[in-house]
């Protein structure tokens, strides 16, 4: 990676630093880490250390990111000296900014360094800050001064560096790319992409906004050049050949994740590594610890020498992957398109398998912007002298041809053939739409500018000026149609009606010599904004706030804390529709079993959706917020159950992977434990964290940590970066020290090992209570109580107290039910716990109300720390 001596920064003199002497030590400090500058580095270096702007269009591979760090560098030095701001480094993914926040760390140490993603800030006041391209957009709203005049000193925004710039097209989020460049016309900017495609208009705007030359460094030569090709035999036929002519890796591009795994399945057929290999890829895996679910599948591909990568696996399978690819050890990687973003595999061959996607709303051809990003992946510089991007033509069309080569000349033969067709209604493309989007160079950039309630609070919040007026420049001059800006001022007028109505923003007049009244209206704001306002988790102070509509005393108190907590965090969609899809399959059966026809059961269906707790509570609550805090209009609270879920029903990750088949999303459900872990570790008050709400605190902290260490670990780290003076790590350093930390033993962590136990023992209420004897039966045989052995100790109590007898709602969660003594505490009948053993007995909550049934058990301390999961060692259930 890089030198650990930071490159030399001059000392400071009170001027500006010398361009030539900055550009000379920074270029010095590239050689002597072993990446010399490239002539087009270097020319996009010396425009932006003599001030210009650059647009910088150059293919992957070429060496961007070391032009940003150069960039970086000059700011830097400027900043020691008293002669400019801060400097910004932007991306459109968390992942990537975390990835160059370390690199930096790295370069200029961690007091130089600072990063800020939306849900964490570390150290924000140092003069280089990685963050995502929304916090920049806000930072410049809210930082450009009303009055017209710059920023000076520390708060300035001297230089913005935006990676991925083509995002600035992204309907969605294209706004974020566009501001900074309206609102911060004192800035330098290094606009960068590898498909920028004809930037005339983007460089000539930028240049009359700032009164700065701006410079486009494009054309350069691609390190590793490209091969394109369209491909009509089988598919398997391809890569086998690929990769007995060693042109392997071979990344086999889908655009679904299904898609990916199923082609991983069908090529285990294929004989892609020898025996040697296998051996090597398994002595390279270790004692790497592979989950259930998907774990198990990928444990199986790679033994075979194939890999999977998709957004949706794991990070530590992920990292996997990558690490053994880096090694030459997987011939074949079968993942979806992600690796157009930037993912760390070594790529010799780019193979499509089509050049059609679901863009969320229909099918469609790749644009060629798309095309390129995904191109531009293969070749690996250092490695390759050459890349090669393959295109599979549909099947039917292969299909065809292997039909015709297999009649040969006989004529007969040949009139026989029932030609397939493309699949009715389906998108089809041709060895013309592969040559149109090979020749084509990326579409041009297209605005898409939004305007929301926090663009219009940020702009009112700014320091000095007419706010009116400051709106009015943003809604005119951005790159949007006239039609579209119209619809902008119209959108901006709603809102500031809904803020007066809000008492949020009064009308004012403000001194204005040209009008014969001498005052103009304009507006102003009646409150303070929050500090962090649109730079962090918008919905955390509402959490803060519903926190004082819950009961301290009430036993489901730790559930509804998390309750408040998940409704503010963004949707798993995933789980969401696993749970969704359980639910009504539960609900059909039981309207089936009512006899309900089938066109009510269908109307009734529409209604069933994932679980909502506290819905009743928050919804009206957080509707009521709103109205006096504002800044919030344009968030949306989401009540949902997944860390609940797994609670109430004692589920480890496996089995909530398990219940509602995301096996192929296990990456997607762990960020979002993971988010809801740091969410109420950061946002429950003091008054709220009992120790029902530690236990489960700890308990999601330890589930996360060891299903996949990686997130929190890197969290951890971005909270305690390393010190100029320590032994820097960087990320390819840590691939090489091993694939994943040990994890802790089960029983190390007290508090989350008790609520394990807690969770293991209400397991077995609930399956009680539904006289599940079988499933009881599984669980716990081994002791001594199979079905037989549930149903005989439970039937009394559901003869003499009904079908209703064990209670499973919030009293039957309740602190008081449940009894855990640790080693050496004392026993009901005296006696002490022995070492490596907990007692723990469970009431139930019978109808009666008499608490006089318990399941009572003792945990084997040693058998669970071996198992990873709760241990009973003994089993009691019946009257106490």
């Amino acid at each position: 990676m890089y030198k650990r001596q930071p490159p030399h920064i001059p000392a400071p003199t009170g001027k500006a630093p010398d361009p030539d002497v900055l550009f000379e030590n920074f270029g010095t400090w590239a050689a002597d880490g072993g990446r010399p500058l490239y002539p087009h580095q270097e020319e996009a270096l010396l425009e932006l250390m003599t001030g210009s702007h650059v647009i910088l269009a150059t293919p992957t591979g070429s060496g961007k990111s070391m032009v940003a760090m150069g960039a970086q560098f000059a700011a830097l030095a400027a900043n020691r000296s008293g002669r400019g701001g801060r400097t910004y480094y932007t991306a459109p993914l968390k992942a990537l900014v975390s990835e160059k926040f370390f690199d930096l760390v790295a370069a200029f140490g961690s007091k130089n360094v600072g990063m800020m993603t939306g849900d964490s800030a570390v150290n924000p006041d140092a003069p280089i800050i990685c963050c995502t391209a929304e916090i920049l957009a806000n930072l410049a709203l809210r930082q450009a001064r009303n009055d017209g005049g710059p920023l000076t000193g520390d708060d300035a925004i001297a230089q913005v560096v935006m990676d991925e710039f083509h995002y600035y097209g992204d309907p969605q989020r294209g706004w974020a790319w566009q501001v900074p460049l309206l609102e911060l016309p004192d800035t330098q900017f290094l606009l960068m992409s590898a498909t920028l495609g004809d930037t005339t208009t983007l460089r000539e705007d930028l240049e009359t906004r700032t009164g700065r030359d701006v410079a486009e460094v494009a054309g350069a030569e691609r390190p590793v050049p490209l091969e394109f090709a369209y491909v009509v035999e089988p598919l398997t036929d391809t890569i086998s050949e690929l990769v007995q002519t060693h042109r392997a890796p071979v990344y086999v591009v889908h655009f679904t994740q299904k898609d990916a795994v199923d082609r991983a399945q069908a090529l285990l057929s294929m004989k892609l590594a020898d025996k040697a290999e296998k051996e090597a890829i398994i002595t390279e895996i270790g004692a790497f610890r592979f989950g259930t679910g998907f774990g198990r599948t990928l444990s199986k591909f790679l033994r075979a020498g194939i890999g999977v990568h998709h957004a949706g696996m794991l990070p530590k399978y992920r990292r996997l992957v990558e690490r053994l690819t880096q090694k030459g050890l997987l011939k074949v990687v079968c993942g979806t398109d992600t690796l157009g973003v930037g993912i760390n595999v070594p790529i010799r061959t780019v193979l499509l398998t089509s050049l059609v996607k679901f863009d969320g709303e229909r099918m469609r051809h790749l644009t060629a912007r798309e095309f390129h990003q995904i191109a531009g992946r293969a070749g690996r510089a250092g490695f390759d002298t050459l890349g090669e991007v393959l295109v599979m033509a549909p099947e039917h069309v292969i299909e065809n041809r292997k039909a015709l080569l297999k009649a040969g000349d006989d004529p007969k033969k040949k009139k026989k053939i029932v030609r397939k067709k493309a699949p009715s209604g389906a998108v089809n493309w041709t060895d013309s739409t592969f040559e149109r989007l090979r020749d084509a160079a990326p579409e041009p950039l297209s605005s898409n500018f939004t305007v929301s309630h926090a663009m219009v609070l940020n702009v009112l919040a700014r320091p000095g000026g007419d706010p009116v007026a400051a709106m009015r420049h943003l809604l005119t001059v951005n790159h949007d149609t006239e039609a579209a800006r119209a619809k902008h001022v119209r959108q901006a007028f709603r809102i500031y009606r809904s803020l007066r109505q809000a008492g949020v923003v009064e009308r004012i007049r403000i001194p204005d010599a040209s009008r014969p009244s001498g005052y103009r209206p304009s507006a102003r704001l009646t409150m303070d904004l929050p500090r962090d306002f649109a730079l962090n988790q918008t919905l955390s102070p509402f959490a803060l706030a519903a926190m004082d509509l819950l009961d301290v005393d009430s036993p489901t108190h730790a559930l509804d804390v998390v309750s408040v907590i998940e409704a503010t965090l963004d949707d798993p969609r995933q789980v969401l529709f696993g749970q969704q899809k359980t639910a009504r399959g539960e609900a059909v059966a039981a309207m089936k079993a009512e006899g309900i026809e089938y066109d009510e059961r269908m109307e009734l269906l529409e209604e069933v959706t994932w679980p909502k707790p506290l819905q009743d509570l928050l919804e009206p609550a957080f509707a009521t917020y709103k109205q006096t805090n504002p800044w919030v209009a344009d968030a949306e609270l989401s009540c949902k159950s997944v860390v609940r879920d797994m609670l109430e029903k004692a589920m480890t990750f496996g089995e909530l992977v398990s219940a509602y088949g995301l096996e192929r999303t296990e990456g997607v459900v762990l960020r979002y434990l993971a988010d809801a872990f740091r969410a109420v570790r950061q946002v429950v008050p003091d008054e709220h964290r009992t120790e029902d709400v530690h236990e489960v605190i700890e308990w999601l902290g330890e589930l996360v940590r060891n299903v996949d260490s990686s997130l929190l670990d890197e969290w951890e780290r971005l909270q305690n970066p390393v010190d100029d003076d320590a032994d820097l790590v960087v990320e390819g350093e840590l691939a090489e020290a091993g694939a994943e930390a040990p994890a802790r033993p089960v029983t190390g962590n007290t508090r989350s090992f008790r609520r394990l136990v807690r969770n293991a023992m209400f397991r077995r209420v609930e399956l009680a209570a539904r006289e599940a004897y079988e499933a009881l039966g599984s669980l716990d045989g081994a002791l001594g109580m199979n079905a037989d052995a549930w149903g005989d100790a439970l039937d009394p109590l559901f003869e003499e107290q009904g079908d209703d007898a064990i209670g499973i709602g919030p009293q039957a969660r309740a602190a008081s039910l449940i009894t855990i003594v640790e080693p050496g505490g004392e026993l009901p009948d005296g006696s002490r716990v022995p070492e490596g053993t907990w007692w723990v007995r469970q009431v139930l909550d019978d109808a009666d109300g008499n608490h006089d049934w318990a399941i009572t058990a003792g945990v084997d301390l040693a058998a669970s720390d071996e198992a990873g999961q709760v241990m009973l060692r003994a089993l009691r259930v019946g009257t106490i």
